[in-house]
């Protein structure tokens, strides 16, 4: 087994194991009862300076013990729940990386210890060699008097101090206690004091003895962990606020309709429509992934996904912008090709730069026409006669790429039976497409377009997807 130095500046050290924790508390437990059984067994008359002595110490390895103890617990525990009984759909994450302070030296915990007496009879102050050091006293000066020793001490912790020696004297009760004193370079350290009143024959107080244990580093240690306890409180209720308040807006923005939709909704020629929307597996953020069907005037209905980079509620947010420009320019008859100049130029003129894909096509029943574009985005497929094929793209760049960016359009004549898939490539990679075209036999003997959406869930929904991802099916029907 290495030292513990060799263990401390070892930089392959891992943190210990949930067992090896136990196992360290299972110790401290045993130890602590040993230290505790030895102090009892000791014999105290309460005269015999070494006697007195040995007990201070026994007194102050069981407090020691018992905060090793404690720090070991939270240890096992390991970070700490949020308080908060807000349900959300998933695990949260930190927003960014989590942060932990080093821990201390070892040897910077294991306190130092000094012993004192003063006489009250005589006035007269003993102390030892170590109390010097601890209360940055020059070892040549003479020992502080009680009446002297607040002049080390903070302001705020004085009556603390004054309090504990009044009770040790007058009520014969022990003392145990802490305050900070302030050091001749200005420095703060936090003492704690333990001790006893030494009574004479006829039972008056003689003199008080105590022992000081510099419980600076312990204390500082103590302060660390719970701030940091504190901040992770505090980062995981801001993560899980921020998860819901995006699956609440996307929720509010994606299209309501969770079985098929017919578009439109009167006339012999119509659209048979469904959807579905497949969370990532490895981030509990929301992702910016839309998709959206909109009737339009004159029978027309409009079609689109889209992927807008990040996570989170700034990015679920810009997808809400996006749909809603959507919408707004396609009922206003925008074309597709300048829908997406339109949308490039938007997201160029947002005060948070980003960047997104999308398809928009616009579905003329009375000819059955497709007119669509794209903006970095995965070409449409079309299903046809038990085959399936990708359609050839028009020009155009992702958004908020380069400003004054022009996009064209395409036209495709559907038939009857025709099935239109819409995606974004989190549903599989750009170079595994052929996967999806695959599902064509499947697709032909589906009866509608909820089928072919439940198809590709089964088929692609279970696997491990590193962003989230939409897909559209529109089956030409009558």
């Amino acid at each position: 087994m290495p030292s513990p130095l060799s263990a401390d500046r070892s930089p392959t050290a891992q943190p210990p194991s949930r067992g090896t924790v136990d196992a360290l508390i299972s110790q401290t437990r045993r130890l602590r009862g040993d230290v505790d059984a030895v102090r009892r067994d000791a014999p105290v008359d309460g005269t015999d300076p070494e006697e007195r002595w040995q007990r201070a110490l026994y007194d102050l390895a069981l407090h020691q013990l018992n905060d090793l103890h404690e720090h070991l617990g939270q240890l096992r525990e390991g970070p700490p729940p949020v308080a908060d009984n807000t349900v959300t759909d998933g695990p949260a994450t930190a927003p960014g990386p989590r942060t932990v302070p080093a821990p201390p030296r070892r040897d910077s915990l294991l306190s130092r210890v000094g012993s004192a007496e003063w006489n009250l009879l005589t006035d007269e102050a003993t102390w030892s060699g170590e109390l010097y050091e601890i209360l940055g006293r020059d070892p040549a000066a003479p020992p502080l008097t009680l009446d002297e020793l607040p002049s080390l001490v903070l302001d705020e912790d004085r009556p603390e101090l004054a309090a504990m020696v009044t009770d040790c004297l007058i009520d014969a009760k022990r003392i145990d206690g802490e305050f900070r004193i302030v050091l001749p370079d200005g420095g703060v350290r936090t003492v704690h004091m333990m001790g006893e009143p030494v009574l004479d024959a006829d039972g008056g107080t003689a003199s008080m003895w105590a022992v000081l244990r510099d419980v600076s580093e312990l204390r500082r240690s103590q302060r660390t962990v719970s701030e940091t306890r504190d901040s992770l409180r505090r980062q995981r209720h801001i993560a899980q606020t921020e998860h819901r308040l995006a699956v609440e807006l996307q929720e509010a923005v994606l299209p309501p309709w969770g079985g098929p939709l017919r578009l439109p909704r009167q006339g012999p020629e119509t659209l048979d429509l469904a959807a579905h929307y497949l969370p990532s597996s490895t981030s509990a953020l929301i992702g910016g992934d839309w998709y959206d069907a909109l009737e339009l005037p004159g029978g027309e209905s409009m079609l689109s996904v889209g992927d807008l980079t990040g996570h989170g509620v700034t990015v679920t947010s810009g997808m809400a912008t996006l749909i809603g420009a959507v919408r707004g320019m396609a009922m206003a008859g925008t074309e597709p090709g300048k829908l997406m100049a339109c949308l490039n130029q938007l997201l160029d003129a947002t005060v948070q730069p980003a960047l997104g894909s999308a398809v928009c096509c616009r579905y003329r029943p009375a000819t059955r026409t497709l007119v669509w574009a794209q903006a970095g985005h995965p070409a449409p497929l079309l299903f046809r006669g038990g085959t399936g094929r990708v359609l050839a793209a028009p020009d155009g760049v992702l958004l908020g790429a380069t400003s004054g960016a022009a996009y064209g359009q395409a036209e495709v004549t559907l038939e009857q039976g025709d099935l239109l898939l819409l995606y974004t490539d989190g549903l599989v990679p750009r170079q595994a497409v052929q996967r999806l075209l695959d599902l064509a036999p499947r697709f032909g003997t589906a009866r509608t377009a909820q089928e072919c959406v439940r198809t590709v869930v089964e088929e692609f929904g279970e696997r491990e997807r590193a962003d989230d991802a939409c897909v559209l099916v529109a089956r030409v029907s009558s």
